[in-house]
């Protein structure tokens, strides 16, 4: 009897070494890290996520993305803003977000300080790119290990949030948002997502 043939497993592009096997991680990396972003419900739901992995890995706030997202309205930044002591009390008690009553605050305190960015300007899309004059910053790196956790935009954009009112939005927290939104593509040249971001118009 002849041995059934083996098939052949498809050859994987070249990622950034950080997001490893993990089939979440590797999806976030593939579809959505780095990527643009023009729309403002991602814009909030990116920012209430990068806030409260704050001193986590961000595959630990990836894994309860959805539970956030049932707990805080869909990411509705209006909805959000609207939360009292009761919807606080709420949040503490849901095991599928991270118990945090300092980051539960922040949050809707930074929902309301969203909707004042869009007041003012239109839109937070507006507001964020214009620091890059609505272009992505692209980077070159060759090694993960070149990868900076700050840079002067992320120390102005963190400072113009702060006196703006928001919270937990130091510049590593500010930098990590402004690579996940795609003001900054952060692949290495040598992952195939760096050359297809690099092509994108905005």
């Amino acid at each position: 009897m002849n041995e059934p043939e083996q098939l052949e497993q498809p050859e994987q592009p070249e990622r950034c070494p950080w997001c490893g096997t993990d089939p979440l991680y590797m999806r976030y990396h593939d579809e959505e890290w780095g990527c643009p972003v023009h729309d403002e419900a991602r814009h909030f739901e990116f920012l209430l996520l990068e806030t409260q992995q704050a001193g986590l890995s961000w595959l630990t706030v990836l894994k309860k993305r959805e539970a956030y997202r049932r707990a805080f309205a869909n990411f509705d930044a209006g909805k959000v803003a609207r939360f009292g002591e009761n919807d606080v009390e709420r949040l503490l008690a849901d095991s599928g977000i991270i118990r945090n009553r300092k980051k539960i605050e922040a949050a809707v305190k930074n929902a309301r300080r969203f909707l004042a960015i869009q007041d003012r300007f239109g839109s937070f899309d507006a507001w964020l790119w214009h620091f890059t004059e609505g272009r992505a910053v692209t980077n070159h790196w060759t090694s993960i290990g070149e990868l900076p956790t700050s840079s002067e935009l992320s120390d102005l954009v963190s400072k113009e949030m702060k006196e703006a009112g928001f919270s937990f939005v130091g510049t590593t927290t500010i930098y990590a948002h402004l690579q996940a939104v795609g003001v900054i593509n952060d692949h290495l040249v040598s992952c195939f997502r760096w050359k297809e971001l690099s092509c994108d118009t905005l």
